[in-house]
């Protein structure tokens, strides 16, 4: 097994200031910010770091919320993070991620958001399911790839931003 890389906190004004869609008074925020969950596999063979929501949450079908994880992740170059919803999730709820799957490249880390991973889910069931995640609980997992490039690639820019800001010019 290849070790390439390391998840860290962002910072506690990066959480605060990305939670203010959730918790706008920023109460809650302040301790979910002192109880974020590092992201872990469940066991020896797993491949999938298990992301932990910060905060309660409820979803009832057709309904999305953006849950700002806390976490970002020092990737060697050559590697990609995948965010991926929890098999379970999906299979009782149709819990997807609405980018389909979330990419975390190597160089995202070094963004003016400090890398904040922010994943974006909906609950798109059709058989009423409401679905409840608490603090503390895995809703989603990343899983890293190597990844290779053409021989003829000639890319020299350098990213500054967060989501889509590899399009911006």
């Amino acid at each position: 097994m290849k070790r390439i890389a390391a998840f860290e906190k962002v910072s506690h004004e990066r959480f605060l200031n990305d939670s203010f869609d959730i918790e706008p008074e920023n109460n809650l925020a302040l301790k979910a910010y002192e109880d974020i969950k590092m992201p872990k596999r469940a066991t020896k063979g797993s491949a999938g770091y298990d992301f932990y929501s910060p905060f309660d949450f409820t979803l009832k079908c057709g309904e999305t919320i953006k849950i700002p994880t806390g976490i970002r992740c020092k990737i060697e170059e050559g590697w990609v993070l995948k965010i991926y919803p929890r098999s379970g999730l999906g299979f009782k709820y149709r819990l997807q991620l609405d980018n389909t799957v979330g990419i975390i490249d190597s160089d995202y880390y070094f963004s003016d958001n400090e890398g904040h991973i922010m994943i974006k889910v909906t609950n798109d069931g059709n058989g009423g399911k409401e679905l409840s995640i608490s603090a503390g609980e895995a809703f989603a997992q990343g899983i890293f790839s190597e990844y290779g490039i053409t021989y003829d690639d000639e890319v020299y820019e350098v990213r500054n931003g967060g989501f889509g800001s590899t399009t911006k010019k």
